[in-house]
């Protein structure tokens, strides 16, 4: 705590004489440059922000902990942060949208990111999912084309529906995700009132080195609720900040949100004989297949004291492994492993790690020294290994165990290529007939901004081989008739 006659001082310790009025050659002279203080604050302001994330640039963020409830899931994993029925590690989340610039609305449809850093005793874990099960391409090579078009056109620096379904329509295994994304379920009520996944497929090691191919998902305990397009746009218009301060709010006012995290495990063995590929995002593990194992609760009960600090320069990785979870061969995990942390060492800098709010609460030992921000640089310790003088050696114990690979080195697509049955199950089986309906119509409704009519009919022609009458429902809306498939 500040006492209140404590002395204003520059980034350097020294007291500010006069924070009113800059120094001037007389009471209407020129500033001179002398005023060390008003270019320090005036260099400082120019610099006061990051670049914004490319993706997922607007987001809320909470801290919080999560609790062990399940005391058998220790055989599955040796992490430390699942090693005993009522381990508690503090974490941080931070949840987003998309594709919408920092500024954006909160209540658009589109998904929500869903990205976790658990502080554990063994280093940060992250988990970096959304609030889908799936996404809407499956090798990371796709993924600047698809956030592309997403973003604005370069001529107009408009965003332009033409160009998501002219994308959309020539990559068949987006019909997953865009279902989702166009059902009740692509504008959550608020951000505690959604569930949250890992998404991608991960591995397992427990103890005695079995592996494992595990998923995460995030069960809000307040319920699913959704918001209709009308109230959303309205809410989008008036308060574009309301999932922010809904979350906020909750918080601050003790009605502390929770989600209970669970996991489908499949023996590594399985996954060569599975249905569907187990390692495409495009595609979900059935939970007949593989139900759901209760793993422990996450709670968030603390607001961070300062946005910027700790929301927007938060940098989460999903390469940030503890010892016991290790990646699996999931293409777009693969490329994300990369992805994630070069971003975060150009938007944020290269020791975006030794930031508060990405700093682990374990102990840092390692030989890298220097670049931007280094402020635990180590000191006279030496920079190289293998060395005579510090002892830090590897823990071969943690070392990643390895899974099989095969086949030549190609640019080769995943063996599957069913993108129909998934979400033709989901609106077929999993939706009542009203959200079919509303389904439809949201189609309809973003469809009609497509200029080019040979979008639509590619598009309709997917919509078909998923159910002939998603194609007849959407194309009713938009008073066109089916192509012929």
């Amino acid at each position: 705590m500040i006492e209140n006659n404590s002395k204003l001082t520059t980034s350097t310790g020294a007291p500010v004489g006069d924070n009113q009025n800059s120094m001037t050659a007389g009471t209407h002279g020129p500033t001179l440059i002398q005023d060390v203080h008003l270019l320090e604050k005036l260099a400082h302001f120019n610099r006061e922000r990051v670049p914004e994330r490319v993706v997922h640039a607007k987001g809320a963020g909470a801290h919080g902990h999560f609790t062990v409830t399940n005391p058998d899931i220790a055989k599955y994993t040796k992490a430390d942060l699942f090693s005993e029925e009522g381990k508690e590690t503090p974490m941080f989340i931070r949840f987003s949208t998309v594709a919408g610039e920092l500024g954006s609305a909160d209540t658009v449809r589109d998904p929500r990111g869903f990205a976790v850093k658990f502080y554990t005793d063994e280093g940060n874990y992250d988990i970096v999912g959304n609030n889908t099960p799936i996404f809407f391409i499956r090798d990371a090579i796709k993924f600047p084309d698809f956030i592309h078009t997403q973003k604005r056109v370069p001529q107009t620096n408009l965003k332009d529906p033409n160009m998501i379904w002219d994308f959309w329509s020539l990559s068949p295994e987006s019909l997953h995700q865009i279902t989702i994304l166009h059902s009740d379920r692509g504008i959550p009520a608020t951000l505690r009132h959604m569930h949250g996944y890992g998404s991608h497929t991960f591995k397992w090691v427990n103890k005695d080195g079995e592996s494992f191919w595990v998923k995460y998902h995030f069960r809000t305990d307040q319920g699913v609720k959704n918001m209709d397009p009308e109230t959303a746009s309205k809410i989008a218009g008036e308060h574009p900040d309301y999932h922010t301060e809904d979350l906020f709010n909750a918080i601050e006012e003790g009605d502390f949100p929770s989600w209970t995290l669970k996991v489908q495990i499949m023996p590594e063995e399985e996954a060569a004989q599975y249905a569907y590929d187990p390692f495409d995002i495009t595609k979900v593990w059935s939970h007949e297949d593989y139900p759901l194992i209760e793993v422990g609760k996450m709670v968030l009960d603390r607001n961070p004291e300062n946005y910027f600090a700790e929301v927007e320069q938060s940098t989460f990785s999903p390469g940030n492994f503890v010892p016991g979870v290790e990646a699996s061969p999931d293409k777009m995990l693969q490329g994300r492993l990369f992805a994630y942390a070069d971003a975060h060492r150009y938007r944020v800098g290269t020791n975006h790690n030794q930031l508060p709010i990405n700093s682990p609460k374990a102990e840092v030992r390692n030989h890298q020294r220097d670049g931007q921000m280094a402020y635990h640089n180590g000191g006279k310790a030496v920079n190289y290994e293998p060395n005579s003088y510090d002892g830090i050696k590897e823990s071969r114990e943690d070392n990643f165990k390895p899974f099989k690979v095969s086949g030549e080195a190609d640019s080769v697509p995943y063996d599957q290529a069913d993108h129909f049955s998934q979400p033709r199950k989901l609106i077929m089986e999993v939706f009542s007939e009203e959200e079919r309906g509303r389904l439809y119509k949201n189609f309809a409704d973003h469809l009609r901004g497509v200029r080019d009519e040979q979008i639509i009919e590619r598009q309709l022609k997917l919509f078909h081989q998923v159910t002939p009458e998603l194609a007849e429902g959407v194309a009713n809306h938009l008073d066109m008739s089916v192509p012929t498939v």
